[in-house]
């Protein structure tokens, strides 16, 4: 398979979102990386430029990755566990998520990385199957299909809490971001 294979998704009529949305959001970012970055899905911003996390929880995740010595463009590939926005930005349904996991599953064998982090509860659900609160789950290295995976806040609710002491949100999250910088250079 290859990247161009996936645009056959914007045709996509899996479920109700396609008569919502206004673009089909695919990714950003380097196809070739040793590291995938899921998020939940597309915002309105994202919505409009066809491009996944540019709205502000993007450039707060772009800023997080920097700060670690990670280069969105070129040391990762971004995508989200649905392509389409759910309306008002709510949480994606179910099915929803279960309608869009071919189109996901086509990115994880095209880009094949060894590494994924997962912003998110939405997001750790969809790859892991794995429903708890992200406090708990967050910084814990997971193991699925051969690959390391590392859980991290969803940049989103580092904007919510936006304390920078140490021990916060912010701070665990960039630690977690240095855990995979980490991982990745030992390969």
């Amino acid at each position: 398979m290859t990247l161009s294979s996936l645009e056959a998704c914007s045709a996509c009529t899996a479920c109700d979102l396609a008569t919502t949305r206004h673009t089909v959001v695919m990714s950003r970012g380097n196809p070739k990386a040793d590291l995938m970055l899921i998020g939940e899905a597309p915002g309105a911003q994202e919505d409009s430029q066809g491009v996944p996390f540019v709205g502000r929880s993007g450039r707060a995740l772009d800023q997080l990755l920097r700060d670690v010595d990670l280069d969105p463009e070129h040391d990762l590939y971004i995508c989200n566990a649905i392509k389409c926005r759910p309306p008002n930005n709510r949480r994606p349904k179910k099915a929803e998520l279960a309608a869009c996991r071919a189109w996901l599953d086509l990115q994880l064998e095209t880009v094949d990385p060894t590494v994924i982090v997962l912003t998110g509860a939405t997001a750790v659900e969809a790859i892991l199957g794995i429903k708890g609160g992200m406090t708990q789950l967050r910084g814990q290295w997971q193991s699925w299909n051969e690959r390391a995976v590392m859980p991290i806040f969803h940049p989103s609710y580092l904007l919510r809490n936006p304390s920078k002491a140490a021990g916060a949100p912010l701070d665990l999250t960039r630690q977690d971001l240095d855990a995979v910088r980490r991982r990745l250079c030992e390969r």
